[in-house]
């Protein structure tokens, strides 16, 4: 939702950005920072998460957010992430794969004076996923994961996140086009969906080890 999208998927227009010279820009719309304005890169694909959307997700997580240890892959923009810490998230990780637009993120993250509770990785997210955590590393209790579509990359993200990434019953966002049902770990229970033009959001909850 915040993502690079594949080439041969045309841009959306979005309500959430407003244009201006050199790129658009990304409004948080809750929170601790509600209504800054913050400047989106401008590269081929890139477009914060509409605002309804993000109010649906976020009415949706009200009591899961404050707090959060929050892991955002294929970040973007980083709308979700950094509508994660506006709205008494503790920390957020952000991966992203494109240099420039990770140093952008990292930039807004300054610009906030949040910069102590976001962090940016430039790595490839399967990739990162791909290595174990490391063992001074909490598990994430809720994960963002919109991947660049058409491109068959949540399935497997999602079976590496059940690697020692989540918490026990953890939030999972996972955004796709619409025409793919995700294949999911058998412990993740479908909690709510949402549909925007072409994707469909849906928010998973990873049930406890006794299924209970």
């Amino acid at each position: 939702m915040t993502r690079r999208r594949s080439t041969s998927r045309p841009r959306r227009s979005t309500s959430d950005t407003r244009q201006g010279k050199g790129g658009g820009r990304l409004r948080l719309i809750g929170g601790e920072f509600r209504r800054r304005l913050l400047p989106v890169l401008d590269s081929p694909g890139l477009r914060p998460t509409p605002d309804r959307v993000r109010e649906t997700l976020f009415n949706w997580l009200a009591t899961a957010t404050p707090g959060a240890r929050v892991l955002d892959l294929f970040a973007g923009t980083g709308a979700l992430g950094l509508e994660a810490i506006s709205r008494g998230a503790r920390a957020s990780l952000f991966v992203e794969r494109d240099a420039r637009v990770a140093q952008a993120l990292g930039a807004n993250l300054e610009t906030l004076g949040a910069a102590q509770r976001g962090r940016v990785i430039t790595a490839d997210a399967l990739a990162f996923l791909a290595a174990p955590p490391a063992d001074a590393t909490p598990p994430f209790t809720l994960v963002f994961l919109d991947p660049p579509f058409r491109q068959q990359l949540a399935q497997p993200c999602c079976e590496w996140l059940e690697r020692g990434w989540l918490a026990e019953e953890a939030y999972i966002y996972v955004e796709t086009e619409s025409e793919l049902a995700p294949q999911v770990p058998d412990s993740w229970q479908l909690h709510r969906e949402v549909r925007a033009g072409d994707s469909t959001g849906r928010l998973y909850r990873r049930l406890p080890a006794d299924g209970s």
